[in-house]
């Protein structure tokens, strides 16, 4: 009897119909119905039908799913994956640095070499007090028994005074004036010649009178007869730049507003290299070195330098030889080697500097 299945075309043989839909149940499904199926039964010696009693070769090799992929989207590229991986690994490390340092900390820190032992050699040889600045720099020149507002105008003036000028003549010219009555209203009073003559021999000393005569009006009209208390408005006064303010700041309002850079300062912390790169003049050196210095050594530091740059560090012919950063100042050895040629040359030379 001959079959009428629809599902048959012959005994034996699938219709096309039957054999699509077999195949879409067996792609999903190994031909065991487990999960996973093996294509190999067709290459075998032998193995002419499957388990239901059809053909092998109507049972297809089983795939793997195709990965579904959304309309209007790509499938990236090696490439493209392989970047995206390092950038992710890049800012994994990077949060993993910030996390391990403070927050607004740079990773290091730069200091100069061997500067703590620079300074506690200084502090040793400037622990007599002896030089110019202890005697007569501008903490010694204004009357300690005046009234407060009168201390403060004459620790200005001096300041003005001591610019291009040395302390033993700054010292003189504001003794001059004390004994004459260093208060503002006097000074206001003052003819100009008269005031050139009591400063005279300071540097500058033609320009400094109308400084004077022009800050001290100033003071009277807009300070009530006081100088101001912020840096900021002390920069406002004719004559009077960042190392006087800052001076002033220390002496008058007892205020640590920065560090007060001179030439002996400007010329002493390029010689021991205590800025990244050499600079060109003082408010320079003072923005370098508040960038690393402790802010509780500001203070010492103008007073300190200045008189070792009156006694030791000189502007010419350096007293290196007696200097107990001798050994561990970089630009030391080229100056004694000078006398001793049997010292190994320095890189640098020791500048000098006004």
């Amino acid at each position: 009897m001959t079959s009428t299945s629809p599902y048959f075309t012959a005994p034996g043989v699938l219709t096309r119909n039957m054999s699509r839909r077999l195949c879409g149940v067996t792609r999903g499904r190994g031909l065991d119905g487990g999960g996973s199926g093996s294509g190999d039964s067709a290459k075998q010696p032998g193995a002419g039908k499957g388990r239901a009693g059809l053909p092998a070769a109507a049972y297809p090799l089983q795939q793997q799913p195709a990965p579904q992929i959304q309309p209007g989207d790509s499938e990236p590229s090696n490439a493209a994956r392989q970047k995206g991986e390092r950038l992710q690994a890049g800012g994994n490390r990077n949060r993993a640095r910030q996390k391990a340092s403070p927050a607004g900390e740079s990773d290091s820190k730069w200091e100069p070499s061997h500067w703590r032992e620079h300074w506690e050699n200084i502090r040793e040889m400037r622990k007599s007090r002896d030089a110019p600045v202890d005697s007569m720099g501008a903490e010694q020149c204004f009357d300690k028994t005046a009234a407060p507002e009168v201390m403060r105008y004459q620790v200005l003036l001096s300041l003005m005074l001591s610019s291009q000028t040395r302390d033993h003549v700054t010292f003189a010219a504001m003794r001059k004036l004390r004994d004459h009555g260093l208060t503002m209203d006097n000074i206001l009073k003052m003819e100009d010649k008269t005031l050139g003559e009591l400063i005279y021999p300071v540097g500058f000393w033609r320009n400094k009178v109308k400084y004077i005569k022009q800050t001290t009006a100033i003071l009277k009209e807009q300070y009530n007869g006081d100088i101001p208390s912020s840096i900021s408005e002390l920069q406002k006064l004719p004559g009077v730049g960042p190392k006087m303010g800052h001076l002033i700041m220390k002496i008058a309002w007892n205020n640590v507003s920065g560090i007060s850079v001179d030439t002996h300062v400007h010329r002493i912390v390029n010689r021991l290299k205590w800025v990244k790169k050499e600079t060109k003049n003082p408010e320079e050196s003072r923005l370098a070195l508040e960038e690393w210095m402790p802010r509780e050594l500001w203070s010492e530091t103008n007073w300190l330098l200045v008189g070792f740059g009156q006694q030791t560090c000189l502007p010419v012919n350096p007293r290196c030889a007696g200097c107990l950063n001798r050994d561990i100042c970089p630009t030391a050895k080229n100056n004694l080697r000078k006398t001793n040629p049997g010292l190994p040359p320095s890189s640098q030379p020791c500048q000098q500097q006004q």
